[in-house]
């Protein structure tokens, strides 16, 4: 029994060292941790801190140069093209807005003009027409007076020989009453025409 007690002192005693000695270390490293510099201003880190800057630099550096960069140019030079075309389409476009207006100004210019012709052509119709209706008509009214003058003159006349032989006639009854003698009529005709010619 004596035998077992001290085969299991002799396992236990390398176990309890064991953790003694995790203890020391566990302590140690908790003391070094706890009183020194901190890591990132310690001067024995700088050279691999250095290294490290470097080397995300540079890899930084070419990541941007490589791919971020190139792209960002390639958008800003489309964008550029982009804005270069819309500025060209935008002067085509009122260059021909401004020739669209010019030829509808001369458009309407002409299309002034031609009404204007064709109000002048409609007032010289109207006018050759009105003179030469005013022609006819007054032709036609001259004509009326000439017939109705040519009847004025036919009816004077012939109102003057029916006045000839009624003063005839009553110049021969008046003689005819007043004396009683009865005259011929070619000689009471011969006698007005002498009074008449006096």
């Amino acid at each position: 029994m004596a035998n077992i007690v001290l085969a299991a002192a002799e396992e236990a005693a390398p176990h309890a060292a064991q953790g003694a000695t995790h203890e020391s270390a566990g302590h140690g490293t908790v003391e070094h941790h706890g009183g020194g510099d901190f890591p990132p201003f310690d001067t024995n880190n700088f050279a691999p801190q250095l290294v490290w800057l470097a080397l995300i630099f540079g890899l930084l550096y070419i990541l941007m140069s490589r791919i971020a960069l190139p792209r960002i140019g390639s958008i800003l030079s489309e964008r550029e093209s982009r804005i270069e075309s819309d500025l060209f389409a935008s002067r085509e476009l009122q260059a021909k807005a401004q020739a669209a207006a010019a030829e509808h100004d001369e458009t309407l210019r002409a299309t002034k003009a031609q009404a204007q012709d064709i109000g002048r052509a409609a007032q010289q119709q109207a006018a050759s027409e009105t003179a030469s209706r005013r022609a006819s008509e007054e032709a036609a009214f001259a004509k009326k007076v000439s017939e109705a003058e040519a009847k004025i003159l036919a009816a004077k006349s012939e109102a003057l020989s029916n006045v000839e032989a009624i003063a005839t006639e009553a110049a021969g009854a008046i003689l005819e009453k007043l004396t009683g003698a009865r005259l011929a009529a070619e000689t009471l005709q011969s006698e007005f025409r002498n009074i008449k010619a006096s």
